[in-house]
């Protein structure tokens, strides 16, 4: 299911592209700035940095825990589960920045204040790294992890997720195109790394 879904999301990213422009436009001038100030207080959910640092937190003190403790049921799944979602990143970003590297997007930003769109290929720097969108695929990934832990609340988990990463295009962070092709990157690469390095965080419908 992860899969066709990822693949799914990235057939709506490549779409987009047809829109893209139109919809910065329209969330630029449809978004009241109260609106606005309430989705960016949420958007940063979806930040990287801040999910590595839980993980890394996390692998730490379940490491403490279990010199204090022992190897207690919980802190070896803690472990386990901080773990996968680092596999996950690194799998998904090395994926995604190839692509950034490669592509060269402008962000949206130039379109709405300068009228500048389009790619500048193999130029990577802060004003061309739009595609794909980081902060989708990092949400997204936490969003399998999730799923394999906690399934019964998998569809909980990817609503959020959703909501977060297009966060991105209503601020004119990221292009449509740029988040969903991020949130598919990230199903596809985090469900093969499960998949294939911590099976027991799989499930069935993977």
């Amino acid at each position: 299911m992860l899969l066709w879904a990822g693949v799914l999301l990235l057939l709506t990213g490549f779409a987009c592209f047809a829109l893209d422009r139109r919809a910065t436009h329209l969330f630029h001038d449809r978004i009241s700035s109260r609106t606005f100030h309430y989705i960016r207080m949420t958007t940063d959910f979806a930040k990287g940095a801040h999910w590595l640092m839980a993980c890394l937190a996390a692998i730490a003190a379940s490491w403490l825990a279990r010199r204090l403790w022992g190897d207690l049921p919980i802190l070896l799944r803690m472990g386990r589960v901080s773990l996968a979602f680092l596999a996950c990143l690194a799998a998904s970003s090395a994926v995604l920045h190839s692509i950034k590297l490669v592509f060269g997007r402008r962000r949206p930003r130039d379109e709405i204040e300068h009228e500048l769109y389009g790619f500048r290929f193999f130029h990577y720097d802060w004003q061309h790294d739009s595609f794909p969108s980081g902060h989708a695929m990092t949400i997204f990934c936490v969003a399998v992890i999730l799923s394999g832990v906690f399934p019964s609340l998998a569809w909980l988990w990817c609503v959020i997720a959703l909501y977060l990463a297009l966060t991105r295009a209503m601020l004119n962070a990221h292009f449509l195109s740029d988040v969903f092709i991020g949130a598919g990157i990230a199903l596809i690469a985090s469900r093969e790394t499960l998949l294939l390095l911590f099976p027991d965080l799989s499930r069935p419908w993977f």
